[in-house]
């Protein structure tokens, strides 16, 4: 493992995480975790998670999906189909602080390891799981992937034209979302293990963390008592104007700005006005208060539209910022990739690859003072299986040699 700079310590250092996670949600909360510093063991079985050839472009290679998933992961094979495996599994359980699994309904229970199981294994474990829908709920052993649980959690039914069919927002908030919320509830189960000497059982069906991210979409339906309609850019509560893309130079496919004015009060309009040039139109009855300029919307598009028009996204965004008019440029993952302040901070790190070689990806947003973990790349299937079972299970080279042997058997 790396080592931290001198008298240097990360928040979560010393934990030990057992990774039986695939794909999105259990991994983004157990990268999370390990960037936070814990140690995480990612358990794979011989042939590898799935996610490691999902959407490759070469077959040779671990897919980019999975390298930025799982930086900063230490991989270990572990066949939980070989009582060996098993075996295996049970010692590190034995030496961990918390278990996530996000396996399809009712697959960890299968294979031994449920929680009425693990939790006498070890007490003080903190047992996470994430799942589509509620295990106790109708849908309990229904499969899901992100675009099922925003459909299911209400994103689809909010997002899109007035008039025209649901759409999937573009954030991972199902997969993603549902792994953070279920970092938040990890942390707090250590907090409270450290009162009680106890572990629990940590639960997050994506359904719910999307219902969560949508909780004041809920005001609306509160006010009219229907459900909320499609607005397109528009607010969910309810009508402003202006609060639209607008085209600006050069006219490309993201060469947009957002620009927004509050629907409390008149003063981000009359910084507009000021900006573009219009005060003429400061008492015009038709823009004097945020409802008539919501019934006059096309007029306030048009107006705010020709001004962008005549401008980069990037000059009509840091204009009207400077005026104090809330306003963001349509900013492509091209740009945030290189852009230099991102890069500066961290939330772009380049990383070299064992397979992949050197490449930029994401990094994790939460600063801290007195918690700083470096980037590191995603591991190659099994890389880490010989130290991490000398680490945890104090295993000599003639018994991991002879466990690999029975890995590689199994495969």
């Amino acid at each position: 493992m790396p080592q931290l700079p001198t008298g240097s310590r990360a928040a979560l250092s010393g934990l030990k995480v057992v990774d039986l996670t695939q794909y999105e949600a259990g991994t983004s909360c157990t990268q999370a975790l390990a960037w936070l510093g814990a140690d995480v063991a990612k358990i794979e079985p011989p042939s590898g998670e799935s996610g490691r050839f999902a959407s490759t472009n070469d077959k040779k290679l671990d897919s980019y999906y999975f390298i930025l998933m799982n930086a900063n992961k230490r991989s270990v094979v572990c066949d939980l189909k070989s009582e060996t495996g098993k075996a295996t599994l049970k010692r590190m359980i034995e030496k961990a602080d918390i278990l996530i699994e996000n396996m399809s309904p009712g697959g960890i229970e299968r294979l031994g390891f449920g929680y009425d199981i693990v939790s006498k294994i070890n007490p003080r474990l903190i047992y996470a799981q994430i799942k589509g829908f509620a295990p106790d709920g109708p849908y309990a052993n229904f499969l899901s992937f992100d675009m099922i649980a925003q459909a299911v959690g209400g994103a689809f039914a909010i997002t899109g034209d007035a008039g025209g069919p649901p759409m999937r927002p573009g954030p991972h908030v199902g997969d993603t979302g549902a792994g953070l919320h279920c970092l938040i509830g990890i942390l707090a189960a250590i907090y409270q293990r450290e009162i009680t000497g106890k572990g629990q059982r940590v639960e997050v069906s994506m359904q719910d963390a999307v219902i969560n991210f949508n909780r004041i979409v809920f005001a609306g339906q509160l006010m009219t008592g229907k459900p909320v309609e499609r607005s397109g850019n528009q607010s969910s509560l309810g009508a402003a104007a202006p609060s639209e893309l607008y085209l600006c130079q050069p006219g490309g496919p993201n060469d947009y700005v957002m620009v927004y004015t509050t629907r409390a009060g008149n003063w981000h309009w009359q910084r507009l006005l000021k900006v573009m040039g219009r005060e003429d139109l400061k008492d015009d009855p038709r823009f004097s208060t945020p409802g008539a300029r919501a019934k006059n919307a096309k007029e306030v598009d048009a107006l705010v539209g020709a001004w962008c028009s005549t401008r980069t996204k990037i000059e009509a965004m840091e204009t009207l910022q400077t005026a104090g008019v809330p306003a963001g440029a349509v900013l492509d993952t091209g740009e945030l990739m290189q852009d230099k302040h991102l890069r500066e901070r961290g939330m772009f790190a380049e990383i070299d690859h064992a397979s992949r070689g050197k490449l930029t990806m994401p990094g994790w947003p939460v600063k801290m003072s007195d918690s700083k973990v470096p980037v590191r790349a995603a591991p190659l299937l099994g890389e880490q299986t010989a130290e991490v079972l000398a680490e945890w299970l104090a295993m000599n080279p003639q018994e991991i040699a002879d466990y690999q042997k029975q890995n590689q058997a199994a495969s």
